[in-house]
């Protein structure tokens, strides 16, 4: 995100004038878009992409709250702060997943801190996947990018990490469709591998095998092309992942 897109809505004229001033002076807000009428805002919020707002709680017409929880119907809802003079609504505000919750007068110290918080919400990771595997009749969670190698044992199929297996009743051809995307490739009608943990690969006599971790897994006639072309293009500078 190269700026935040911001629209601060405050009935006060000299309220909203200042907060305009203090955001349009951080240098982590790219544009600064401000309106005294919550009607005006909805207008606007139709034709502007804006990635948070900054609103009055006790406004005429429709109270910031109200607004917020117009807001939390959209699409994608941009991020909600509060700024008011009153703090009794302070539950109100974060049961609506509101950001932040700032009390007048601003200080610009503390209006920053709001910032931080939307940018810190707006680059929130990804959860990795898990997959559950169960040992002892206790169900654990294996994380999917510790898993290098997975070897089908009939209806089942056995994941290889680092430092120990798991046998899971799921057979290999639906954890090649579901694992695609994630860079788990078939090298054989029993084995999977995670094309990322390669070391090395290994042509003898046209037997094509890899070598992942010290494990030597033999590759198909009918996947070494495939498996080549794959390893070449992700070594190419530039390549996409």
């Amino acid at each position: 995100m190269s700026g935040l897109r911001v629209l601060v809505i405050d009935d006060e004229r000299p309220a909203l004038d200042e907060l305009t001033f203090l955001l349009d002076a951080d240098e982590r807000v790219a544009e600064v878009h401000a309106t005294d009428s919550p009607t005006e805002a909805l207008r606007l919020l139709q034709q502007l992409e804006v990635d948070a707002v900054f609103l009055d709680v006790q406004m005429p017409g429709l109270t910031g709250i109200e607004l917020a929880q117009v807001l939390a119907r959209f699409r994608t809802p941009p991020a909600v702060v509060f700024v008011t003079a009153h703090d009794q609504h302070a539950v109100d505000a974060f049961e609506l997943n509101a950001v932040d919750y700032v009390l007048k007068p601003v200080r610009a110290e503390r209006l920053a801190e709001a910032v931080r918080r939307i940018l810190a919400a707006s680059h929130t990771e990804p959860v990795e996947e898990q997959v559950p595997v169960e040992l002892g009749g206790v169900t654990r969670f294996v994380p999917l990018s510790q898993i290098r190698y997975v070897e089908a044992e009939g209806d089942y199929a056995r994941l290889h990490t680092a430092d120990a297996s798991h046998l899971v009743r799921v057979p290999l051809t639906q954890l090649e469709q579901d694992w695609a995307d994630a860079g788990f490739m078939r090298i054989h009608r029993s084995i999977l591998i995670a094309t990322g943990y390669v070391d090395e690969v290994r042509v003898d006599g046209g037997r094509c095998s890899v070598l992942i971790e010290g494990h030597e897994l033999q590759v198909s006639r009918r996947h070494t092309r495939e498996l080549r072309d794959l390893l070449v293009r992700a070594a190419r500078p530039g390549a996409a992942p």
